[in-house]
């Protein structure tokens, strides 16, 4: 809670400043999309003055400094309820053993007990739009109680886009009173794209994502296939996936490929244009971070990302748009001699977004202790 005060709060001088918080994730350090905003995020808050604590199952990168980090040993990933159930009682048990009473709890998993939660992607509870069959199973039963006990002890839901917020809300409708405006990601980029006019035989196309199938990677093969009919020099760079996962989509080809696997660096300023026509994408931190590198892009209209998609930037295109009008829409890019305006979201604004939840669920906390 606050250390200090500047307000009052039902007639009781309350000083909002620097408060104690415990966020709760298993993998700590920049290793994921959902981690690198953790990871981002509690660096930022310490550096705004927060005492931060994170608990993890492993902290995978140098633990930062000012950063309290206690690591509770791995867990098997799979089956990945038993998984959560195991984490979250481990998580559990570390609590009582340490008591924080004056700490508001920040998870990012699926525990029993927090004050405020973050969804970083779908809810499991889309698996409704399946098939009836796809229903009968324990893991599913499972997946589906823990989302919902998330939901229903959390004082607050974070939604990390637009989409997750209404996906939440048309299955949880009873829960809606618990969803805050959505915290999108920061970014950032310390190599921008030089402004370049792009040869019309050639070209670099640029796919990011370790889960290629959802990304839709597939589709992106297909597209770069027919602009090599009339691009013969024209390059796709995969960066994520392993490359053993994907030399197979690439059997026919010769060249014009370049298969890279994990890397820190997704090369976005050597790109000339961001294919990423994924299938389902709650965010897409490859999106933004490609436009704040100010490279065009061409997404599909399921990625969270894409309110932030404006005409200057790129193209939005309908999941269900035809093969010819994404080659159509990727040969317009391609051939832009406009520069792309620099997308800009510090982590300094994400902090600073928490800190006004921070601060209302400490308010409601301390209503309700009045009331007691």
């Amino acid at each position: 809670m606050p250390h200090q005060l500047s307000e009052q709060v039902s007639g009781i001088d309350v000083v909002q400043s620097k408060f104690e918080l415990i966020h709760v994730v298993r993998r700590y350090g920049p290793v994921g999309g959902m981690e690198r905003y953790v990871w981002e995020l509690t660096r930022q808050l310490q550096q705004l003055g927060h005492s931060v604590t994170v608990i993890c199952e492993r902290c995978h990168v140098e633990r930062p400094q000012g950063i309290v980090v206690h690591e509770l040993g791995e867990i098997a990933v799979r089956p990945r309820w038993i998984a959560s159930i195991r984490f979250g009682s481990r998580v559990a048990r570390w609590l009582i053993d340490n008591p924080h009473p004056d700490s508001l709890i920040h998870s990012h998993e699926r525990l029993k007990f927090n004050h405020i939660t973050t969804f970083h992607g779908p809810p499991f509870a889309t698996v409704f739009e399946k098939p009836w069959w796809r229903l009968i199973s324990l893991r599913v039963a499972m997946q589906l109680f823990l989302e919902r006990r998330e939901l229903t002890v959390a004082r607050y839901v974070v939604p990390n886009s637009q989409f997750i917020k209404q996906q939440l809300a048309h299955y949880y409708p009873e829960l809606v009173c618990k969803l805050t405006v959505p915290i999108v990601p920061g970014v950032e980029s310390e190599v921008l794209r030089e402004p370049r006019r792009v040869s019309t035989d050639a070209g670099i196309i640029g796919f990011v994502g370790y889960e290629w199938q959802r990304k839709g990677l597939p589709l992106v093969i297909e597209i770069v296939t027919a602009l090599r009919s009339s691009r013969p020099n024209l390059q796709l760079w995969v960066v994520g996936p392993a490359v053993a996962d994907v030399q197979h989509l690439f059997a026919e080809w010769k060249d014009g490929y370049k298969l890279m696997g994990w890397s820190d660096q997704a090369h976005y300023a050597e790109f000339d244009v961001l294919l990423h026509p994924a299938k389902a994408e709650p965010y897409g931190m490859v999106i933004s971070e490609a436009m704040a590198t100010k490279v065009p892009v061409v997404i599909s209209d399921v990625c969270g990302a894409a309110a932030h998609v404006m005409p200057a930037s790129g193209v939005v295109l309908p999941l269900s748009a035809s093969l010819e009008t994404w080659i159509s829409e990727v040969e317009q890019q391609l051939s832009r001699s406009e520069a792309v305006p620099q997308f800009k979201r510090s982590w300094s604004e994400v902090a600073q977004e928490y800190e006004a939840i921070y601060w209302e669920t400490f308010e409601t906390q301390l209503k309700s202790s009045l009331t007691d």
